[in-house]
């Protein structure tokens, strides 16, 4: 989801800032851009008579995949068969508020529709909400940091929380509000705690939490658009201690965490299955089938100990590591401008600001097209980017082409110059030379590790290819010099993108040794890859 900016935006990036505001709770960490659906069974358009086969299309949140074998044992039961398409967050946003999905899908099912609703005219679009589940915003964090501040889980507050980032005791990671569920709705929890608001956020707590705010973001040692990727990446590191996410996904990590959910309250995602206004009947007879076995006590105890959400039926009992507490549940911001307000101020201000060296092939079969559409997504990307952030584009051949190196930082007085030369530079760039892409990694590791210590910031490289190493140190020259960098140098991950002719063996390499995540432009945009990579930088 596009970062929020100023009112000069173009109106279509002013649609994009409620776009973000709605991602935030609507699709999970392990969100990806585009995506393919599965099937659980089943052929579309069966009969829908009481009791006969029917198949749902739904749009769907992509979390819900660990809800496949429970829709399989649903379908036995009832004859309906889900068939979900796992769609990331601007295309579900976007769908769904333009009238699109009600076209193609039956249904929704997202983590919440609070924030949907405010998304003009999108609430006239759905029907029939029905919660199946439900999971509170926690802070995962290692045993031996709890031993060490010497907590106790059932009685920790935002604001000891926030006390403990202070006097830097505590690093934590979180996925990115602007793409992420879990990420906005710890942002509404987070806010709220701090504020001391007692009912939705309004501006003026907002205003009045923003030096508390500052100060908690301060400890936020990773970011990413995926809850997946934030697990993978804290196990890498050991200077965090802590994940802050919904509390199943902290605990199907695998990983030994102690689950805390502050006691001052929090935002929980009630995942409701929601008919879309436009359903036909045999839908309507098919999705009430459905959700009345879900909330049946056998589903709902099947739920929880299979995903480790919450029943929502009074009397399941809770599968064994979750808790019976009872936690002030945080309403979320009643307005548009709060939310996106709220938002604004993380993005531009709030947060550690970014660091990062885009290393573009502009090689010889970078020539025509490919090229073209190269210019095209760095120009649309630099409307993406946030006050404070610092840019590098790294072009290279046969080497890096040194001449045509250029650092930009976003200043906040006046971003439009910074934007503006980066377009110019991304619309002046040639193909010529061999590939060298080892080599060029190695320098843009080399420039980052020249600017400020990397806590200050999140840094990150994007590697962008359509061919084959030719030139250059090969891939074990670049193995070696990696495996030799400091500590947190080596904290910097790489985000390959496959496109065109790439080697997509030797980017998975790379983003697996780097600790970073390989994105695939040969199925979707160019653009598409670059913007779904902000959610990690």
């Amino acid at each position: 989801m596009r970062s929020l900016r100023r009112g000069a935006r173009p109106a279509r990036r002013r649609a994009a800032s409620v776009l973000a505001l709605l991602a935030a709770l609507t699709l999970a960490a392990c969100d990806s851009v585009g995506g393919s659906g599965g099937t659980t069974g089943g052929e579309s358009g069966g009969k829908g008579d009481t009791g006969a086969p029917y198949t749902l299309r739904v749009l769907a949140s992509s979390e819900l995949s660990d809800m496949e074998p429970i829709l399989e044992e649903a379908r036995k039961k009832t004859g309906v068969t889900v068939r979900p398409t796992y769609v990331g967050t601007l295309d579900a946003v976007e769908q769904i508020a333009s009238g699109a999905a009600e076209q193609s899908y039956d249904a929704v099912w997202l983590s919440s529709n609070d924030y949907l609703r405010l998304r003009p005219g999108a609430g006239k679009r759905i029907t029939a909400e029905t919660p199946i589940m439900t999971s509170p915003v926690a802070l995962g964090l290692r045993p031996e940091k709890v031993r060490a501040l010497g907590w106790d889980p059932a009685k920790v507050t935002w604001s000891q929380i926030h006390q403990a980032v202070v006097e830097q005791k505590l690093g934590y990671g979180m996925t990115d509000p602007a793409r992420s569920n879990s990420g906005f709705s710890a942002l509404v929890s987070i806010a709220s705690g701090l504020s001391g608001a007692q009912s939705a956020l309004t501006q003026q707590n907002v205003a009045e939490a923003t030096p508390k705010l500052t100060e908690f973001f301060a400890g936020q040692k990773l970011t990413s658009g995926s809850s997946g990727w934030l697990a993978a990446a804290w196990s890498r590191r050991t200077d965090v201690d802590a994940l802050i996410n919904y509390e199943s996904v902290l605990l199907s990590t695998g990983k030994e965490l102690t689950v805390v959910r502050p006691a001052d309250g929090v935002v929980t995602a009630d995942y409701p299955f929601t008919l879309f206004t436009a359903a036909g009947p045999e839908a309507k007879q098919a999705a009430a089938r459905l959700t009345a076995h879900l909330r049946t006590p056998d589903a709902q105890r099947l739920i929880t100990s299979r995903t480790l959400r919450r029943p929502v039926v009074p009397g399941v009992e809770l599968a064994k590591p979750l808790t019976a507490d009872q936690r002030r549940e945080l309403p979320f911001p009643g307005s548009r401008a709060v939310a996106d307000g709220l938002l604004d101020a993380y993005e531009n201000k709030l947060r550690r600001p970014s660091r990062t060296v885009y290393v573009l092939d502009t090689s010889g079969s970078m020539e025509g097209e490919r090229l073209a559409r190269l210019r095209s997504a760095l120009a649309e990307l630099t409307e993406d980017f946030r006050d404070r952030e610092t840019v590098t584009l790294m072009p290279f051949g046969t080497s890096v082409k040194q001449g045509e190196v250029r650092t930009y930082t976003v200043d906040p007085a006046a971003p439009k110059k910074a934007i503006g030369a980066m377009r110019a530079q991304a619309n002046g760039l040639s193909a010529s030379g061999g590939t060298a892409i080892y080599s060029s990694l190695r320098e843009a590791y080399e420039h980052l590790g020249g600017g400020p210590a990397a806590g200050d910031a999140f840094t990150s490289i994007v590697l962008m290819t359509d061919g084959e190493n030719t030139d250059g140190a090969p891939a074990p020259a670049f193995d070696a010099f990696y495996r030799d960098l400091p500590p947190a140098q080596k904290r910097t991950p790489v985000f390959p993108i496959v496109f065109g002719d790439s080697d997509r063996a030797a980017l998975d390499h790379i983003a697996d040794l780097t600790g970073g995540r390989l994105f695939d432009a040969t199925t979707g945009s160019l653009d598409g890859a670059f913007e779904e990579i902000r959610g990690y930088q």
